[in-house]
This record gives structure tokens, C-alpha cells and sequence, in this order.
């Protein structure tokens, strides 16, 4: 029978039984899947001097890397807020620019990707690293569930009042974007040049001030 992969916000197309925070399979601290990747990946440009390392990559059924995301700053930890400051951070998602198109090993049909789909996959990230003081860990499963659904509504409306217009250097090129604030931090997405969609997300650092551009050697990320 055929079967058709999740999508997430009009494209962010994710293989049957993955399940993580972002909806991506575990692939941490490696970097044998950015390697694999056959777009380039973006992360913030030579402005920060900040630490920087890798998080996950998400793939087809097929084995073809879809997306995947590199941090800067402090790494977030789940936990609950005690007062403390939060961590000061932001994550880069990049996702290839696809078509709707066959998965590979002929089961189902993957869909196309566009800035929603970098929008949910930033929106879902922020998400995964938040954990409200008034939730135990008995009720933060359905908050999140509730938030995400939330976050993939708000993706597939990019046009709608919750979101601004915000524009940031992409390879130096100066490029729009989407952006939203909430109380857990920000988002932004958009297109660059080079055919992929950008998301980001972060708290504690102000994303006026950020600027993106292509990692040149992303086994850099992983030595840090």
C-alpha cells in the first residue's frame, strides 16, 4: 500500500517512524550525515566567534538527507525554568529544496519543501528545548504536543499577522525573512541563493543582529 510521509507545514516532508523533538531521526554528534548531504549547510557567518557544534539530521526512508541543523553559543537544556538565566543560543536549520518526488525505495511520495518547511522544523526546535515552571514531566508530553501543532499552524501561515518581515545577510547578500517572538524565544525562515530554505531559532541572543552563511567545512562543528 502506498503511504505518504508526514509533511510538515506544506513540505517539511519527514520519513515514516521517525520520532525526536524536531521530527528527525537521532543522528547527534556525528558528522557523517552532513557529509552525506548533497546541498550546502548554513550556519551563522564569521561575525560570532561563539562555540558551535552539531545537532541532527533528517532523512528519507531512502537514506537522503532532507535537513538538519547546527547551534551556536550555549548548548539548551530541557529543564524547567528556576529563575536562572536561560541559555544563550541559536540554531540554524537547513533544508534542501525538493520537489514532490517518489521516495526512494517506492513505498510512498515525499513532498515538496519551502519556507514552511523550514518554518515548522525551527518552530518544532524551539519547542523541544522549553519546558514551562508550571508543567511536570507528567504533563510537558501534552503541552508539547499542543505547542508543535500550534507551531506547524503558525508555519503554514506566513503571511498571517503573527509573523514580521526581517531582513538578514545571507553570504553577505542582504535577504528577507519571516520572524516571530514568543515568550520561549524566536523563529525566523526564509530562501537563500543557493537553493535551500534557512530557519533559525534561539533565545538570550538577539536575532536582528545575526547573519548566516555557507559552513565551508562542517567537520569544524563537530571539534568543537
Amino acid at each position: 500500500m502506498e503511504t505518504t510521509s508526514r509533511v510538515g507545514a506544506q513540505g517539511a516532508s519527514l520519513a515514516p517512524g521517525t520520532s525526536t523533538a524536531e521530527g528527525v531521526p537521532v543522528a547527534r554528534r556525528t558528522v557523517d550525515g552532513y557529509l552525506r548531504a548533497t546541498f550546502p549547510w548554513y550556519g551563522l557567518d564569521e561575525a560570532f566567534t561563539g562555540p558551535r557544534w552539531l545537532m541532527q539530521v533528517g532523512m528519507a526512508a531512502d537514506g537522503t538527507v532532507q535537513h538538519g541543523s547546527t547551534g551556536h553559543g550555549e548548548e539548551p537544556s530541557i529543564r524547567v525554568d528556576d529563575g536562572q538565566e536561560k541559555e544563550r543560543f541559536a540554531v540554524v536549520v537547513t533544508v534542501a529544496s525538493s520537489p514532490v518526488r517518489r521516495s526512494g525505495d517506492g513505498t510512498g511520495v515525499l513532498e515538496a519543501t519551502s519556507v514552511s518547511s523550514a518554518a515548522w522544523l525551527a518552530g518544532s526546535g524551539l519547542l523541544s528545548s522549553t519546558w514551562p515552571a508550571s508543567l511536570d514531566h507528567t504533563l510537558r508530553d501534552d503541552w508539547l504536543d499542543q505547542q508543535t501543532e500550534a507551531a506547524f499552524e503558525l508555519a503554514d501561515d506566513l503571511e498571517g499577522s503573527e509573523w514580521s518581515a526581517l531582513s538578514l545577510p545571507v553570504d553577505g547578500v542582504p535577504t528577507p525573512f519571516h520572524y516571530r517572538e514568543s515568550e520561549f524565544g524566536w523563529v525566523l525562515a526564509g530562501s537563500t541563493q543557493s537553493g535551500v530554505h534557512l530557519g533559525a531559532y534561539g533565545r538570550g541572543m538577539s536575532a536582528y543582529g545575526l547573519g548566516f552563511s555557507v559552513v565551508e567545512d562542517i567537520s569544524a562543528y563537530a571539534a568543537q
